[in-house]
């Protein structure tokens, strides 16, 4: 039954992409920015509809009046959340009360539909085999982007990590959050429970959400900025996956 929901779901999210992909490369010829991104977001928001109504994933939200607080106070913040699978970026680009520019590696741009449509938005496409060059990048123009109102999202371990596994936290958020002078939101997620990396098949369930307080940059460099910001989501995934990390410390 999983293996029937999980191709279900991918069937919806191929023939749902591909018109709202079209009409951002079309429309781009005529409007940018947050007219863009409301074609983005209605995907996304599809695409969770599929999750939860074929594949049986829901999510679990906590810490939003985090969320709520830096939105009402127009706040700027750099967003570093744990990834481990898609979901994740499908529920903050369908969630978050602001547009939001991402960070991501230049390879999805050749994905056909989903990358053009990408190539025609306010995000931050990067070089990771060219790490000097990545990093001014993400620095210039995240701070473009969040002077157009956006909110920049980073997912610290570069890629990808195993339920249970933690990668090592690479600097760049931590970088644009000190040069910019903007706080750090921190957010724990546990999509591996359902979507796991190294299996194809979903399984249903809950995925927890969790935001934390933003972290200033005042006083830290980026390497004392980014570590707080690491304890924060690691300790937060034991608390709300302790299955997974059962034997580990933080």
């Amino acid at each position: 039954m999983n293996l029937i929901r999980t191709v279900m779901l991918g069937v919806w999210l191929t023939t749902t992409v591909v018109p709202v992909a079209l009409s951002i490369v079309l429309a781009s010829a005529f409007v940018r920015g947050k007219a863009l991104f409301a074609f983005a977001r209605l995907w996304c928001q599809l695409a969770l509809w599929g999750a939860e109504r074929i594949a049986g994933v829901h999510a679990r939200v906590h810490g939003w009046d985090h969320v709520a607080s830096a939105h009402a106070a127009n706040q700027r913040l750099v967003i570093c959340a744990k990834h481990q699978s898609a979901w994740e970026t499908f529920f903050f680009l369908a969630t978050m009360p602001r547009p939001l520019a991402y960070v991501f590696k230049k390879e999805l741009l050749w994905v056909p539909f989903f990358g053009w449509a990408l190539a025609r938005m306010d995000m931050v496409h990067i070089d990771r085999s060219a790490r000097q060059q990545a990093s001014r990048k993400v620095a210039e123009q995240g701070r473009l982007m969040m002077d157009r109102g956006n909110w920049v999202i980073l997912f610290p371990e570069g890629t990808r990590g195993p339920r249970g596994g933690q990668l090592p936290y690479k600097l760049g958020a931590a970088r644009l959050a000190v040069a910019t002078d903007t706080p750090v939101l921190p957010v724990a997620v546990t999509s591996a429970r359902c979507w796991p990396k190294a299996r194809w098949v979903i399984e249903p369930g809950v995925i927890d959400v969790s935001f934390g307080r933003p972290i200033p940059p005042q006083g830290r460099d980026a390497q004392a900025l980014m570590d707080e910001v690491e304890r924060w989501i690691e300790a937060d995934m034991r608390r709300l996956d302790p299955d997974a990390y059962r034997g580990q410390t933080a």
